[in-house]
């Protein structure tokens, strides 16, 4: 169980002066949130290296019963990051082409080993949707996070969501580690996020540049950017509402065919 430092964290110690492991905090407070924390997770928020979302702190404080000022204040009185001095540049490169887009989103996806987040409800590009499958099926000790806000707006995402869960069974463990996750944001009024992330690489889409329709432009952002963005996801799916069989996608409405 170990013993807590007057160096440590509040939030560690609140964990610790109650003899709860990682992995037991984690479950205390998936029970609380409905969410999919883990013990990494846990360990980064406790450290520092995270900051806890406003669904997973209330239900720390509700676990723990503390004040956020209190059990969060490493967190939110923390030094400038690697990512925040480094400004600018973490963007690689400015995609202001729809086909530069789609390829650049597909080569973050073959690129991903250990870690992929796709966040979004919109989802239907046929090459960017089969090279996420292709990288779940080759690569198994690849863990995916996909964060949706709200149901699939198109038919093809759902049917995607399907054979995910066709190639992986989100209840079985490899090397005792989830490797797939699949969870939709509530309530419905939160903003949606579009992006997809790896341990190296990750591509935000952005505005159309040349319009008032769609999303066709974006940003290529370098490994400090990235790894911030899979921890979003992380952290979006932790709090999220879990979608993780076949029955529970099927039962989702889609707005478009």
């Amino acid at each position: 169980m170990g013993s807590a430092s007057s160096t440590d964290s509040v939030l560690k110690r609140a964990r610790v002066s109650r003899n709860m492991t990682l992995e037991e905090a984690a479950d205390a407070l998936n029970a609380i949130t409905g969410g999919a924390a883990d013990a990494s997770l846990m360990s980064a928020w406790e450290s520092g290296r995270r900051r806890t979302g406003k669904r997973n702190r209330a239900g720390l404080c509700q676990l723990y019963r503390e004040h956020p000022e209190v059990l969060f204040a490493h967190q939110d009185g923390a030094v400038t990051s690697v990512l925040e001095s480094s400004g600018t540049a973490v963007v690689v490169k400015v995609l202001t082409r729809w086909t530069d887009l789609v390829e650049a989103m597909v080569e973050v996806v073959a690129g991903a080993r250990e870690q992929l987040v796709v966040t979004g409800s919109r989802s239907r590009e046929k090459v960017y949707l089969a090279a996420i499958e292709t990288a779940v099926a080759q690569h198994p000790d690849l863990v995916h996070y996909r964060v949706l806000y709200g149901p699939p707006r198109h038919r093809a995402l759902a049917a995607h969501l399907l054979r995910l869960l066709e190639l992986r069974d989100p209840a079985a463990r490899r090397n005792g580690v989830k490797t797939l996750h699949i969870g939709m944001v509530e309530p419905t009024e939160a903003l949606e996020r579009f992006f997809v992330a790896s341990e190296t690489a990750a591509v935000v889409p952005l505005p159309s540049f040349h319009g008032a329709e769609g999303f066709d432009c974006g940003v290529l952002l370098s490994r400090e950017a990235a790894v911030g963005l899979v921890h979003h996801g992380r952290e979006a799916c932790a709090s999220a509402r879990l979608v993780e069989t076949i029955e529970a996608v099927r039962s989702l409405p889609v707005r478009h065919n």
